[in-house]
Formats: C-alpha cells, sequence, structure tokens
C-alpha cells in the first residue's frame, strides 16, 4: 500500500492554491492530520476541512461537527462524495477562494477518507480510481493531476502517512485488511470502540445482539457459514476480516458525538 511522505507533499502543495483536508465524519478528530494543516498554513496556503461520509451519519452529527470546526475558525464544509450530497455549496466555497484561474487545489488526507471520491464529484464524472478499503484494486498509488472546472485543477494524493499511532483508526487506516497476520485481536479492540459509541451497531448491521467482541465475531462466523476445517469452530478470524472491511465501507452504524464547540 502505497503513502505519501511529508516531503513529497509539501511539494505538491505549494503547487496548490488551496488545500481540501479531508477528514471521516464519523470520526473527525481522529482522521485529522494536523501535520498537514501545519505544513498548510506555514506555506500561507488557504484550507477548507472537508468532512466526507455524511450519508453515514445522522443530519445533526455533521452540523454538530461542521458548527465545532467552524467555531476554531477553520472553513469546513460536511459532504457525501459518493453521493454528490452538498457539492454546490463544496463549489461556492472553493469559487470563492480562487476567483482567479488557473488555480490548482490538492486534496489530501489519511487512508480511505474519500479523497478520489471528492477529485470525482468535483470533475463530475468517475476519473479517479477508487477503492473500498486500504490497499485493494483502485487505491491510488501515486499523485495525480485532473480538471475539474474552467482553468481549474486538482491534484489527488495517496494517503498520507499516519503517524505511529495505538488508536485503532490509525492502525486499520494504514495496513491493508489481508496485511494483518492475525486481525482477531484488531478487530476485537475496533468492535469495543464502535460499541461504546453505538451500543446496537452489530445488531442494526448483522442482527446480533451480543456485546462482547469474541461472541459477536462467533456469532457472525456462524452466521456466515465460516468455520475452521481442521477443527470445526467458528471461523473467527474471517469474521474479523469481515468487520474491519464493512468498517471501512460504512455497513456498521457509527459515529463519534461532536462536542460542543
Amino acid at each position: 500500500m502505497e503513502l505519501i511522505s511529508i516531503r513529497k507533499l509539501r511539494d505538491l502543495i505549494m503547487r496548490a492554491d488551496v488545500v481540501l483536508e479531508v477528514l471521516d465524519i464519523r470520526n473527525p478528530l481522529e482522521t485529522r492530520p494536523l501535520n498537514v494543516e501545519r505544513l498548510a498554513r506555514s506555506l500561507g496556503k488557504d484550507l477548507i476541512l472537508v468532512l466526507n461520509k455524511c450519508d453515514l451519519v445522522p443530519l445533526w452529527v455533521s452540523r454538530g461537527w461542521a458548527r465545532y470546526f467552524r467555531s476554531q475558525g477553520i472553513k469546513t464544509v460536511f459532504i457525501s462524495a459518493t453521493r454528490r450530497y452538498g457539492a454546490k455549496v463544496f463549489r461556492r466555497l472553493i469559487s470563492k477562494l480562487v476567483p482567479i484561474r488557473p488555480a490548482v487545489l490538492c486534496v489530501v488526507g489519511y487512508p480511505k477518507v474519500g479523497k478520489s471520491s471528492i477529485v470525482n464529484m468535483l470533475k463530475g464524472k468517475d476519473s479517479a480510481p477508487t477503492s473500498p478499503t486500504p490497499g485493494s484494486t483502485g487505491y491510488t498509488k501515486r499523485a495525480q493531476l485532473y480538471k475539474i472546472g474552467e482553468d481549474l485543477y486538482i491534484i489527488d494524493t495517496p494517503g498520507v502517512v499516519i503517524p505511529s499511532s495505538d488508536s485503532v483508526e490509525a492502525i486499520i487506516r494504514r495496513t491493508p485488511v489481508e496485511g494483518f497476520k492475525d486481525p482477531v485481536p484488531i478487530a476485537t479492540k475496533l468492535i469495543t470502540y464502535i460499541t461504546n459509541h453505538v451500543p446496537n451497531a452489530f445488531e442494526l448491521a448483522y442482527g446480533i445482539k451480543h456485546r462482547d467482541p469474541l461472541k459477536i465475531l462467533e456469532a457472525l462466523a456462524v452466521k456466515r457459514g465460516w468455520y475452521y476445517k481442521s477443527t470445526g469452530e467458528p471461523n473467527i478470524e474471517e469474521a474479523a476480516r469481515t468487520v474491519i472491511r464493512d468498517y471501512h465501507k460504512g455497513k456498521i452504524p457509527f459515529y463519534v458525538i461532536p462536542p460542543q464547540p
């Protein structure tokens, strides 16, 4: 899985007039690369926080996070790039920041926040390849320049290198699902994190009422008919990979409640 270094990202940001920093609206603070924000500001670039995947959370959550970041003086929009929600507001803000053309935007963010989908939304058609999980087919491997309007261009970039961290968001975004030798501990950590915020998430997603992570994995394996051939026991490793994939795909209800600004 290709990630982009801060040194390379610096070169790309220097070419841009505006930086679009994309966050996953389900968990903005854990998917916010502050080092990129500091870099953009140090280079004197305008920055827009783009809260993506708003179709996966209630409207009050989207509005709450937008209000929180705007209260800090940060230009912020919330959108759903795959569903083209919020495109007009987003375009108006971009036009306000780059009234003089030609102009270049640079879209940045951690893996799987929807950077390439945003390129496609602004371009109006699917030109930038997208992928459902880190490292899968369609994953952005190098920076690419696209034309998205009259004398308006955008640079799509690979995911930013995530600093060493034991947070579950960092763990599942910096490693492809198939790259985990033992996915069970990661999935149990993710399940615990999800249920702490949305207690009935796995009942809604899979019809499983358990709260214990291992019992959830066992129940999911049984529902899907996944068993180890050698022992006949539920294949919780396959269930663990499925939970991680389904989180990336937005199939498991989850969001962090925005703080009061």
